[in-house]
């Protein structure tokens, strides 16, 4: 029974860390010359767990390469941005998942973050897959006025986990990313 109930909780604590973000692009808003692009790259070199960055003047995007082994913050990446004085139109996370399981409108514990799916297929993830961050102040308010309206959860306006995310162990307060395929 012992032996059973090891083999239980270490398979609960792999499916929780079985995802590794390894790299990302980010396009920033606001930028109108090569100045605030630069702006933007000196922030994002300043963030612990960013290796790269490689700036696209022409289409005020930043692709970015992540450490090896480091949790990445997605609101890091956001506060680097705004710190600059600009803002996130869209945020891409490229990652390698082992045997993810998504559905729509469902919650995922994914390392330490948990991630509400919105707008996929249900599937499993396995091997490296991008996902799209679509909270509020990742994309632009038009369009999170139409992604918010996909889902009765409440988390999704808040980007609190709230009473309805807390079924299933998230405690009320804990930071939820709403994210698509």
């Amino acid at each position: 029974m012992q032996k059973l109930l090891c083999v239980v909780v270490t398979a609960m604590l792999s499916m929780q860390s079985n995802a590794q973000f390894s790299k990302g692009t980010l396009q920033a808003t606001g930028l109108t010359c090569a100045m605030c692009s630069n702006a933007v790259n000196k922030a994002l070199q300043g963030v612990s767990f960013i290796e790269s960055v490689k700036s696209d003047i022409k289409n005020s995007a930043f692709s970015i390469v992540f450490k090896r082994n480091v949790e990445v913050s997605i609101d890091a990446l956001k506060d680097a941005v705004e710190g600059a004085g600009f803002s996130i139109g869209t945020l891409n996370l490229t990652g390698n998942f082992e045997g993810i399981k998504v559905a729509n409108d469902q919650h995922v514990k994914i390392g330490t973050s948990n991630f509400h799916f919105l707008d996929v297929k249900d599937q499993t993830l396995n091997g490296e897959s991008t996902v799209t961050v679509l909270d509020k102040n990742f994309v632009t308010a038009k369009q999170f006025k139409k992604i918010s309206s996909s889902s009765k959860m409440a988390c999704v306006q808040t980007g609190k986990a709230a009473e309805c995310c807390s079924k299933g162990g998230v405690a009320p307060t804990e930071r939820v990313y709403h994210v698509t395929i």
